[in-house]
């Protein structure tokens, strides 16, 4: 086989559509089915953060009535398996890859659950979340509380009575808090250090201007932050209810209670930083740069846009709670919020550096024939969304050599 893509979700459809495109023949192995993340790692509510004009998957632009709504989970679903049916990909669906390593003539063997493989070029169309991450202290908490990952919650009911302790405040974390809390269950939220954005501003919705003012195609090598920004979390924000902000002040004003980052367990008691104020006015700071960005574009373009005035915080912390002790509280749950780990054990190509994560330039990594995409900031802010993984995938398309292949010896690639 020519090429292999390991990953059937967005990413590695981007990818199959444009190899077809151009002729080159390949196979996409898909552990589960198409959409599966997006079925199983997100709860009921879900919906998307980013309008749905932005879903431009490589040939398959939006093609709904809705281009400044926000897909849910299901209508995305939808999306990336109606954008499979549309190019019928050469998708082999419940086959996993348990290995994968470089071979003698200078092309890659796959141990899959089908068979054996050889590849003169892999693509690795995974993503990079793919373990939950939790701190091992939790298995310390008192054993009474239900714990879950944000990826295994659902719904507000399918919680234990009580209130429910939500730890960390990046996109998932404020999302669910949120959806807790507009169904009554008291919660309980540790701050971190994500910032915010406005979901309007002007009359318009911020990713709109953001993405008139290049925003999304900004190499992230032209980032003041350079590669770093791959670490910094995205600002929260929600399209829920057709698209608002989310204010943490205001769900302190309305019961939710706002505790600073999490900063370790003590017997029965969680600590915490003393830096929720700090957290809370960051966060406001970095919306209102953003519309301070947004204000110098309306000016130097001279757009005629109507006027708002500016945020003013709704809330302020008084004294900030430095623990919150377990044991015989009312808290019935957690949510950890917390984030997720790569996984690449699977490869055993010198492809990594110190923190088993991919080293690449624009998805090319340093060993010849193995490509990754569908990473966030793996070229611009849109590569691991549904706006930036068509220009990824087409960059990579031109660099991937039709070559002969070498058939393989499994019956999966008989029937590819």
């Amino acid at each position: 086989m020519t090429v292999v893509i390991v990953g059937g979700g967005q990413a590695g459809l981007s990818m199959s559509y444009c190899l077809k495109q151009r002729g080159i023949e390949h196979v996409v192995l898909e552990r589960h089915q198409v959409g599966h993340e997006w079925r199983t790692g997100r709860w009921d509510s879900f919906c998307l953060v980013t309008p749905n004009w932005q879903c431009q998957l490589p040939g398959f632009p939006y093609d709904g009535d809705d281009p400044d709504g926000f897909m849910t989970r299901d209508e995305i679903v939808d999306y990336v398996e109606r954008y499979a049916d549309s190019f019928d990909p050469p998708l082999r669906e419940g086959v996993a890859v348990s290995a994968l390593r470089p071979d003698e003539h200078g092309g890659f063997d796959l141990e899959t659950t089908d068979g054996p493989i050889r590849a003169d070029q892999v693509v690795i169309a995974t993503g990079g979340y793919h373990v939950p991450r939790v701190p091992r202290f939790a298995a310390a908490l008192p054993a009474g509380i239900e714990q879950l990952h944000s990826s295994q919650y659902r719904n507000p009911w399918e919680l234990p009575d009580g209130d429910v302790l939500v730890i960390g405040t990046g996109q998932s974390g404020c999302q669910i808090a949120e959806d807790l809390h507009l169904e009554g269950r008291r919660v309980h939220l540790c701050v971190g250090g994500a910032t915010r954005t406005a979901r309007f501003y002007r009359g318009r919705d911020v990713v709109a201007w953001l993405d008139d003012l290049g925003y999304y195609d900004l190499p992230v090598h032209d980032h003041k932050l350079g590669e770093d920004v791959r670490e910094k979390a995205n600002q929260y924000v929600t399209g829920r209810g057709g698209g608002r902000d989310i204010d943490l002040r205001g769900f302190a004003r309305e019961g939710m209670r706002l505790y600073g980052r999490l900063a370790g367990l003590y017997g029965t008691a969680l600590s915490f930083a003393p830096d929720l104020r700090r957290n809370l006015d960051a966060a406001d700071a970095a919306s209102e740069k953003i519309k301070d960005t947004i204000d110098g574009h309306i000016a130097e373009q001279r757009i005629d846009a109507p006027v708002e005035p500016r945020y003013e915080p709704v809330w302020q912390p008084g004294i900030e709670p430095k623990e919150l002790e377990l044991s015989g509280s009312k808290i019935g749950s957690i949510v950890w919020c917390t984030g997720f780990d790569s996984d690449y054990s699977w490869v055993d190509v010198p492809a990594f550096d110190g923190r088993a994560r991919p080293v690449h330039a624009r998805g090319v990594t340093g060993v010849p024939g193995l490509y990754v995409v569908g990473l966030p900031w793996l070229y611009t802010w849109g590569s691991g969304r549904f706006s930036g993984i068509a220009r990824d995938a087409e960059y990579l398309a031109d660099l991937v050599e039709p070559g002969q292949g070498v058939a393989p010896v499994a019956a999966l690639a008989r029937r590819a």
